[in-house]
């Protein structure tokens, strides 16, 4: 593909840069939840009930922004949509700072969880315009960032909340106008993403182009997406149910604390340095031998517990979380490299809907499961679908090669 990278004045790196300042900000939306839902439930008078409601709200608009989001990234380049993110995500902050009733604060995270959605969508295909090689490293530094800098923001909200919920919530609003802003100032994309498809109306001349219509009738984007659902399922639930596992399993507050610290830090490095390798190994081998190792470490930890080793139980929560996390810095270039680099950013936006159903997954469908065959039997199914799933990313093939 010719990309005309000489119109921009600088490293391509720097945009990675400014793109996880946005993304990282944009994540503390959902990650610094835990520590403001106290306060909050408090200033609005929410049950615990309502505090539920409001996270899935989060994280429904947050997936589902993605799509126009990215539409709009498309045709008319990354700064409209990380604008739009900007003041969604800032206003969401302003307006739970300020929320007196249940229903402002609904409004109030539906905008937040918009906006992050629409920074995430951005900043994670940018390296896919951009970068030919070292994707995957790119990719990865991005999702880590995801995480990565609410784990500054957890510790400031913890100690500043009480008494101050205000006022932190609009030092978190501050940061997020200026990580944003500085995004959409330097956030671009390559000539041939935009101003070169005005001057050709055969996309063949410069790149093979699927919209996100002709993505959906490929039988490979339907293998994607359920591995996505898988991951997305077997992940969340194993994030959101941690503690209650090890609970179950009899380990002590000590081990399941330490297990909960270690799959945070491993679930945000395992998509730098396994994306870094997908650039050496290519995308689909690495991200299936990624999650069958997931699956590995899920079982082990099952095993580990219900032995009572809990320095198996914690190595073995890390490997997981280690190698499930490769996926999202991994996906944006497979459906980079599949279906176009012009339309990526909407085909990544409604792959990105399988975690919709991925969360129904880790939440209703795996709490009936453990109420009816217990914890341990839940947790094995878990880590058989996910084995499932990274054998079954070895039978997709690209798909100029099935046409």
């Amino acid at each position: 593909m010719t990309t005309n990278y000489d119109l921009l004045s600088f490293s391509r790196w720097w945009l990675i840069v400014a793109g996880a300042l946005a993304m990282g900000i944009a994540g503390s939306f959902q990650f610094v939840w835990s520590s403001i839902r106290g306060p909050l439930a408090t200033q609005i008078g929410a049950t615990e009930a309502t505090l539920g409601t409001l996270f899935t709200i989060v994280i429904g608009v947050q997936t589902m922004s993605q799509f126009p989001a990215g539409w709009v990234r498309d045709r008319y380049g990354p700064r409209i949509p990380t604008v739009a993110g900007m003041v969604l995500t800032t206003g969401g902050y302003i307006g739970l700072s300020v929320s007196s009733s249940p229903v402002a604060a609904g409004l109030a995270v539906a905008a937040g969880g918009a906006g992050a959605g629409a920074i995430y969508t951005v900043a994670v295909n940018t390296p896919v315009k951009w970068f030919n090689n070292y994707r995957g490293l790119a990719t990865g530094s991005l999702t880590m960032s995801y995480a990565l800098l609410s784990f500054g923001l957890i510790p400031i909200a913890r100690e500043n909340l009480l008494g101050t919920f205000q006022r932190t919530l609009l030092f978190f609003a501050i940061l997020a106008a200026s990580a944003c802003l500085l995004a959409a100032i330097v956030l671009r994309d390559p000539q041939s993403s935009t101003t070169m498809r005005r001057h050709y109306k055969n996309k063949q001349k410069y790149d093979i182009s699927y919209a996100w219509t002709d993505t959906v009738r490929t039988w490979q984007f339907w293998v994607l997406y359920i591995v996505f659902i898988i991951v997305n399922g077997v992940g969340l639930m194993l994030i959101g149910k941690l503690i209650a596992f090890a609970n179950a399993l009899e380990m002590s507050v000590g081990t399941a604390t330490t297990a909960a610290s270690v799959i945070a830090i491993a679930d945000g490095s395992g998509g730098l340095i396994i994306g870094g390798v997908s650039d050496r190994l290519g995308a689909l081998r690495t991200a299936g031998i990624s999650l069958i190792v997931s699956a590995i470490g899920i079982a082990g930890a099952v095993g580990g517990g219900l032995i009572c080793a809990a320095p198996v139980f914690i190595f073995c929560i890390g490997v997981a979380g280690f190698f499930r996390s490769p996926v999202f810095a991994i996906f944006p270039t497979i459906i980079g490299e599949y279906y176009g680099n012009t339309y990526s950013s909407e085909n990544y936006a409604a792959l990105y809907t399988a975690k919709l159903w991925g969360s129904l997954l880790a939440g209703s469908i795996a709490s009936i499961f453990i109420s009816k065959i217990g914890w341990s039997t839940t947790f094995l199914i878990g880590a058989i679908l996910l084995g499932l799933a990274g054998f079954l990313l070895f039978s997709v093939q690209p798909v100029a090669q099935t046409e």
